[in-house]
């Protein structure tokens, strides 16, 4: 089969800090190669990659040295796909809602899978509009906001396994690694660790400084004004961005995983991460946690800040084996790309009856 698989040109793929939407994309990618179908990745050009490689920008634009409005390569990402679509059975969009227009007029089905929040009302008009967009979701959570939306499938995210080593003996601290911004619950997950008498170590990206973007602007507010004064606490640790083998130790030492997040997150890769290292998830009962965590088997899921406290008197109950063991069956690559062949087939065959299995 011929498929494109269109990638956000913000971070390299593979990226190598943060970056869920783009390794996603590359595990994918690689996979599909692997089996032997003619793919095209569209990403940025410092990307790496076995598919065939269509630079969208020259550098992957949150470290460009020359661009600070990133709008007008919404457009050029699609143009340079509208090119060649001619030459493809499938197009995989994971540039969200931008490429619905597009998908009403290309020759090839376009399928979205879709890797954000979709809890906004501005996105309940486009929704009416493109109802007979394909869509994927990550986890069923996702799903909420619009569930007579045209979805074809439910699909949750995979890891490449053999990038985490389980390691059934952690050093006696709680790990926290994402993005600062309020929604992750940083704030939050320094207090738990600090009312429970536990080091934390923070593992993220300080903020990016993009002009005019109103998100980008409100986690450095958050940043400068909540956190900084919470990092000087006692046994609070900020080491900064992780990738690779520092990942891998950074989870894999860790006594448990914090995930406080106050916002519906459709799909929290770091949670797989870290059940890949045997590493337990302490979280919130928010977005896609119930659906990743099994409570009281591969973490604890609590519904509120006092309860992630009262959580971590009972983590020795919680066997790092059985966490290893739930990322291999659940979360691996190949059952993800297995069930996104799955989809492609019953879209280039013209038939998308029946639900694909789900890692």
């Amino acid at each position: 089969m011929r498929i494109a698989q269109v990638a956000p040109p913000f971070e390299t793929v593979p990226p190598t800090q943060y970056g869920g939407t783009e390794r996603v994309v590359a595990l994918i990618t690689e996979e599909l190669v692997r089996r032997g179908h003619e793919v095209t990745l569209f990403a940025s050009g410092d990307s790496h990659t076995s598919a065939r490689l269509v630079p969208l920008v020259d550098q992957a634009l949150w470290r460009h040295p020359t661009y600070r409005d990133f709008t007008p390569f919404w457009s050029l990402a699609l143009g340079k796909v509208a090119r060649e679509a001619a030459q493809f059975d499938l197009i995989h969009n994971h540039l969200d809602f931008f490429a619905f227009p597009l998908a009403r007029l290309l020759p090839c089905p376009v399928l979205t899978t879709l890797h954000g929040r979709l809890d906004l009302p501005e996105l309940e008009p486009l929704y009416h509009e493109f109802a007979e967009v394909p869509l994927v979701s990550i986890s069923d959570a996702q799903r909420r906001p619009f569930p007579d939306a045209d979805w074809v499938g439910t699909v949750y995210h995979g890891i490449d396994l053999e990038e985490f080593t389980f390691n059934p003996h952690p050093q006696g601290y709680l790990a926290f690694l994402g993005r600062i911004t309020a929604d992750k619950g940083l704030d939050t997950a320094i207090r738990v660790a600090r009312r429970a008498g536990w080091p934390l170590k923070i593992a993220a990206r300080e903020p990016l400084d993009i002009e005019g973007d109103a998100n980008t602007n409100a986690d450095r507010v958050y940043y400068e004004e909540v956190i900084q004064p919470l990092l000087r606490e006692p046994g609070i640790e900020f080491v900064g961005e992780v990738g690779g083998h520092e990942r891998d130790t950074f989870l894999g030492e860790a006594s448990a995983l914090l995930f406080p997040i106050v916002w519906p997150e459709p799909f929290g890769l770091v949670m797989i991460e870290a059940l890949a290292c045997g590493t337990p998830v302490l979280a919130l009962n928010c977005g896609s946690v119930p659906e990743v965590i099994q409570h009281g088997e591969t973490g604890f899921i609590a519904e509120d800040e006092a309860g992630l406290v009262a959580a971590m008197a009972q983590l020795d109950r919680l066997d790092r084996a059985a966490c290893r063991a739930e990322a291999e069956q659940r979360f691996s690559a190949s059952r993800m790309t297995d069930n996104y062949e799955e989809l492609y087939a019953q879209l280039v065959q013209g038939s998308r009856c029946g639900r694909p299995r789900r890692s």
